[in-house]
């Protein structure tokens, strides 16, 4: 694994009802003894910008990528990228779990292509966690006169975020389409802050 990532770590800034796992269930016998799969079992992701796939309720295990797109028609899609298990949505895209390599893949809807997201699921956990405690933490001055200096605090906390997983992992933020990137700038441009955050209070009131 790419980044130290623990539950405990997480749940000092989320409370444990907003960390969401998978069950280990959800998983085939082959794949859920994986280190990527453990950690989405047993550490998970906050809830929020990224979402984890709800097993299915006839068996109980994740959808196959070949279960929702035409992996065949993708560019750059990996040869038996069908069988790989979908673990999550994050923007258009729905997020795979490559069991052979452990890397998270990013299977877009929009663009029809496929792209390598993450080295491996702590790369994911860890951006997740960066981004979401951004947005649970900052806070905006309040003073509309002060509001182009609180925009470029937050515009240096995301690039802060950007630079430190590219000198670790380079997938994530590869080049301004990558989905993180444009999570990034919506971050940056005041968006995704939950209603009730300290971010939302102070700039909306």
């Amino acid at each position: 694994m790419l980044f130290d990532i623990s539950r405990s770590a997480l749940a000092a800034v989320f409370d444990e009802d907003r960390l969401t796992t998978l069950p280990a269930g959800a998983f085939a016998p082959r794949v859920a003894d994986t280190e990527g799969a453990r950690l989405l079992q047993t550490v998970g992701v906050p809830s929020g910008t990224l979402r984890l796939r709800v097993p299915g309720d006839d068996c109980g295990r994740l959808p196959l990528v070949k279960d929702l797109v035409h992996a065949e028609t993708l560019e750059d899609a990996p040869a038996g990228a069908g069988d790989w298990p979908v673990i999550g949505w994050l923007l258009d895209a729905h997020l795979a779990l490559a069991p052979g390599s452990g890397a998270v893949y990013a299977f877009g809807l929009e663009e029809e292509r496929a792209r390598r997201l993450h080295t491996d699921v702590s790369s994911l956990v860890q951006v997740t966690f960066r981004f979401q405690r951004l947005l649970e933490e900052f806070t905006f001055s309040g003073d509309d006169d002060d509001e182009e200096a609180g925009f470029e605090r937050l515009e240096r906390e995301v690039e802060c975020i950007r630079e430190e997983t590219t000198s670790i992992d380079p997938f994530p933020f590869q080049d301004d389409e990558t989905i993180w990137s444009v999570v990034g700038e919506e971050i940056a441009a005041g968006q995704r802050f939950r209603a009730g955050s300290p971010g939302a209070r102070s700039r909306f009131g």
